[in-house]
């Protein structure tokens, strides 16, 4: 059996007077894919973001790793990282936007890695390195926004509808990336997408969202 990553109970987020999430109980493995599908406003995307740390839940319990959500250390949080919908980039080069992780990390040599991570989601370096954000297409500003995210090899990868507005080329290797860290790394997925046929050909489990609530685990 594996390693259980994150547990959950009795989680609840509320925004002024409306409960977003509402789950008594969830458990992640490490090293497994998780997928979540649900309509528009079902929570998912409020479980993510607790799961990424980004958001503080109102009540309830979450442990990484067997710590308290509060006491888990800036730098296994750094472990865990999110790729949104809607890229967000900085106004920088496509080298500066995939090295900063890694700088912030205290590592300096970072031509390398981010090379990698490049030729990862397709891009190639001799030609992508020196763009700048404003030079790219949205499903390569996609891209590169996963390589940020792939160059720190991350013990938690969460996917929120990555390839909903992106071109077919970028969805595919978007996708195959991030296997590709699940299966060289050990990288445990949690992916939110419509895909379902998709999703159903890769995730050890798919749990279904509505109202805030877990409905349905297929």
């Amino acid at each position: 059996m594996n390693e259980r990553l994150y547990q959950l109970e009795n989680l609840t987020q509320i925004y002024g007077n409306r409960t977003a999430l509402d789950v008594d109980r969830l458990d992640i493995e490490i090293r497994t894919i998780t997928g979540l599908i649900g309509p528009n406003g079902s929570g998912k995307s409020t479980l993510m973001r607790i799961l990424a740390f980004l958001e503080t839940p109102a009540t309830g319990r979450v442990t990484f790793q067997g710590r308290p959500f509060s006491k888990v250390p800036l730098d296994l949080r750094r472990q865990v990282t999110m790729l949104s919908q809607e890229p967000y980039l900085l106004k920088r080069s496509v080298q500066a936007n995939v090295s900063y992780g890694l700088k912030l990390r205290g590592i300096s040599d970072t031509v390398h890695p981010v090379n990698r991570a490049l030729l990862k989601v397709g891009l190639d370096p001799t030609r992508f390195s020196h763009r700048s954000w404003r030079e790219l297409s949205g499903g390569e500003a996609q891209r590169v926004a996963l390589a940020a995210r792939l160059v720190l090899k991350p013990k938690v990868l969460l996917l929120d509808e990555p390839t909903a507005s992106v071109d077919r080329e970028s969805s595919e290797l978007i996708l195959h990336a991030a296997l590709d860290a699940r299966n060289r790394w050990g990288t445990t997925l949690i992916i939110i997408s419509h895909q379902l046929t998709w999703l159903r050909q890769i995730a050890d489990r798919i749990l279904s969202m509505d109202y805030g609530r877990l409905t349905q685990v297929h």
